[in-house]
């Protein structure tokens, strides 16, 4: 009897204050799903929420974007639930260690990682008010995290962009302006960079802030929420193939699950969907896949609309899609995905026990070498992830060798380190490391190799032994650095083999400290010293204030070992007044925007000089490019995309007179077809020879899969480095690049400093036949004399998604090396 009083008490309760909780729109002042909320208001409801049912609401301000716009997260759950939060989280994470007695499910929901795909955070507003309301019911044995927003400033560029443009009242027809968005799309964040790529990489600020909350917690159940075309209907679980083999059986089974829970609400009201097409679940940087190898059952849903569809247009087919629509659909997902967790908490919690026990992976442990520079970042890494590792001092190892590709040894005598299977992120250490993921089916939605060795320029053997190391953090190294130099030194040497001493001569250009560069390798007082090694005398600086008080803070700031000689006279090389070793020339640096250039990749190079580099940057639009004096600049980088002949005869005529006196143009991508030997530069694309292997047409329900024969879907090849050429100072005999397509272009006469020769079998991912055939014997990284200026090719992109720290120092090198 007491315990029914309790409970019709409680009922009650709930019942009076879903009476007077306000709804979005009530709260909001307009009806959901008639205006684009902005980020600001979205913010202001959560925290009326939170003020209204601080038993049942808690918020958590996480973090701050690139433009100062907050990121949230929304705990909701019963009022006893969130009384004990932190007991919950603790058991719940005890289960990864085979203890625990957690008996709630915990589901998190991620809203908004594409701002133009901004229906989801409208459905958020209505998804959790049902949840106080009518379906509290849920929260009984289920914590609900909610994420309203991952991408604040995109949803505002989109946001605001949308409501200066859109007809009042809104126009459906879709070749209206507020259906056609600029160059700079809402879908990107402040850098440009797609957050749905960067789960893994961490290169954004707002995806470092939200994997430390994600780690405090990892959910049974993640969701990302995504729109697509407006044209298509509904997607949801389950995922199509390949999907990566760590996934389990559960995993798989429980997407079905819940994509059936789903299936029957969109039946009963006439909506279309789809699954098991499209989105697979192999790459580990998107928004389910991450969660999926960290134990959860991750999901993407998408919904049709995107930043083509406002708030409202007419399809193909003649219906009206409207904001209102979009929300339902959105709404009913995430409600059912919360339904189907509640009603299956005990059996996430057994599943989720399982995942972290023992796995019987092939590779067991991966002994790393190479460049201490390389190590700290990978460290740096592996650090954000919670990923554990140990030193290695010696050693012989023996297993799969990343630079050959096969069986081999690699020796340890000092500065190695070991990763192992066997700790609590042992599977998300398998995806990371593996050298080859295994692929079901090559029909992929992103890139098929990512391997952290070939990403960061390391020696790495994969043992099926466990091995062990000293644990250590990459916060616990130290380096020592020289604080005072003798009396009669006439010179400082440091070395350069990584974007650590990229980042120390960018601070000594901006400090306004003059330095050379050794275009030849020498002997010094019993040293040795490769080319690039960066020389800074005293006589070069003597009108420099303070000049060796400003060197040493720079290099004690940037951790770098100073080399004092005392004399430029050199046991074997060139001496220091040689023309082989030439002044840095402090380079004024424009790059080219909108118009034919890729966001992505433009997103790229900014975010590269601003928040890795550290060096000033002009951006040019390609609206007004060429009215500006290139004269002003002594680098112009042109990034990839799509320009075909984008540039007139008069823009090109004018370019190249620029470069001829002097100036240097860094080509990227597709930005190269805009310069090939038509319009008078030396590079050449290689012409395609026509397949008559087989003349017979093809069916065309293999039209698809034929096509994947000419094509790389991100794989890894290994190429050949000429260390001599400036571009590529700081490197070895060898590379291993990271190809998106198979655009091929010829050797250059001279120049070549990467390139690929005629064994084309990618070490790591796919590549079709026909594509590798394409690209044997071709240029990857080169640069062309051209009067006295240069231009640079990139054929490949040293700086993917920020994540490709081996490709990084070809890019400094094209700034301060190539003369």
């Amino acid at each position: 009897m007491t315990r029914f009083l309790f409970s019709l008490i409680l009922l009650v309760s709930i019942s009076v204050s879903a009476q007077q909780l306000k709804s979005p729109s009530e709260f909001l002042g307009y009806e959901l799903g008639t205006q684009f909320t902005r980020h600001h208001e979205v913010v202001d409801y959560y925290e009326y929420l939170a003020d209204s049912e601080p038993d049942r609401v808690k918020l958590t301000v996480y973090g701050k974007t690139n433009e100062r716009r907050p990121l949230i997260l929304a705990y909701v759950s019963s009022a006893e639930n969130l009384s004990n939060i932190e007991t919950i989280r603790q058991e719940h994470l005890k289960n990864t260690e085979g203890s625990g007695n957690s008996s709630k499910a915990i589901v998190w929901l991620s809203y908004n990682v594409h701002g133009n795909e901004s229906v989801s955070t409208e459905a958020s507003m209505k998804t959790i008010y049902e949840l106080l309301t009518s379906k509290s019911n849920y929260l009984e044995n289920t914590v609900v995290i909610m994420d309203p927003c991952i991408n604040p400033d995109g949803r505002d560029r989109y946001s605001n962009w949308y409501n200066q443009y859109k007809n009042t009242p809104f126009q459906v027809d879709p070749n209206s302006k507020e259906h056609h968005e600029g160059w700079w799309s809402g879908r990107s964040n402040h850098y440009m960079f797609d957050l749905n790529r960067d789960w893994a990489w961490l290169t954004q600020v707002e995806s470092q802030q939200r994997l430390k909350m994600f780690n405090q917690w990892l959910p049974h159940v993640h969701v990302d929420f995504h729109e697509q075309g407006v044209n298509s209907p509904y997607y949801f679980a389950p995922a199509a193939e390949p999907y990566h083999e760590v996934i389990t059986d559960f995993q798989r089974d429980f997407q079905a699950t819940i994509g059936k829970n789903h299936a029957k609400y969109f039946d009963a009201n006439g909506w279309f969907y789809f699954t098991k097409e499209v989105f697979d679940l192999l790459y580990p940087s998107y928004g389910d896949t991450y969660p999926m190898y960290n134990g959860a059952i991750g999901m993407t849903y998408e919904q049709g609309g995107s930043g083509r569809a406002g708030l409202g247009i007419i399809t193909a087919i003649g219906d009206t899609l409207t904001l209102k629509d979009r929300i339902a659909h959105h709404h009913t997902t995430g409600l059912s995905t919360i339904e189907v967790s509640s009603q299956n908490a005990e059996e996430l919690n057994q599943e989720f026990r399982k995942f972290y026990q023992n796995k019987d992976f092939k590779y067991k442990s991966y002994v790393l070498k190479g460049d201490k520079d390389k190590l700290e970042a990978l460290k740096s890494l592996l650090d954000k992830h919670e990923i554990e590792y140990g030193t290695l001092n010696s050693g012989s190892f023996k297993g799969h060798n990343y630079r050959t590709g096969r069986s081999g040894s690699m020796s340890i005598n000092n500065n190695g380190m070991v990763v192992s299977t066997n700790q609590l992120k042992g599977t998300m250490v398998k995806v990371l490391f593996e050298p080859n993921a295994k692929l079901s089916d090559s029909l992929t939605y992103d890139i098929t190799a990512w391997s952290l060795p070939y990403a960061y320029g390391l020696d790495a053997i994969a043992l099926t032994s466990t091995v062990s190391g000293s644990s250590t953090s990459a916060n616990d190294v130290v380096q020592s650095v020289t604080v005072g130099a003798p009396t009669n030194t006439y010179a400082y040497l440091f070395d350069w083999n990584s974007m650590k001493d990229a980042r120390f001569l960018a601070a000594l250009l901006n400090e306004g400290i003059r330095v050379r560069k050794a275009d030849h390798p020498f002997n010094l007082e019993g040293k040795s010293f490769d080319r690039g090694t960066l020389i800074i005398t005293k006589g070069d600086n003597e009108n420099k204030k303070d000049f060796v008080q400003s060197l040493l803070s720079i290099a004690r700031k940037h951790q770098k070992n100073i080399t004092p000689v005392s004399t430029g006279y050199v046991d074997s090389g060139k001496d220091f007044g040689s023309s082989y070793i030439q002044m840095i020339t402090k380079p004024k640096i424009a790059v080219l925007s909108g118009g034919p250039t890729s966001t992505l990749r433009f997103g790229e190079i900014w975010h590269f000089f601003e928040q890795q580099l550290h060096y000033p940057l002009t951006v040019l639009d390609d609206e007004y490019a060429d009215r500006v004096d290139l004269d002003e600049y002594n680098i112009l980088i042109l990034p990839d995309g799509r320009y075909g002949n984008h540039f007139s005869e008069d823009q090109l005529s004018k370019l190249k007179s620029w470069v001829r006196s002097g100036g240097k143009v860094i080509a990227m991508g597709g930005s190269i077809d805009a310069l090939d030997g038509d319009k008078g530069f030396g590079i050449t694309k290689k012409k395609s020879e026509k397949d008559s292997s087989n003349n017979a047409p093809q069916p065309y329900k293999d039209w698809e899969r034929e096509q994947m024969k000419g094509a790389i879907t991100g794989a890894i090849f290994k190429t050949k480095v000429d260390n001599s050429n400036p571009l590529a100072y700081g490197y070895g005999s060898e590379y291993f690049s990271l190809k998106l397509g198979s655009s091929a272009y010829e050797y250059l006469d001279g120049g070549n400093a990467v390139y690929l020769e005629q064994d084309t079998n990618p070490f790591s991912g796919f590549a079709g036949i026909k594509a590798q055939e394409r690209i044997s014997k071709t240029l990857i990284y080169g640069v062309e004399n051209y009067g006295r200026g240069q231009v640079i090719y990139m054929v490949d992109n040293p700086l993917f998604r920020g994540f490709w720290e081996n490709g990084k120092l070809f890019f400094a090198n094209a700034l301060f090396m190539v003369d």
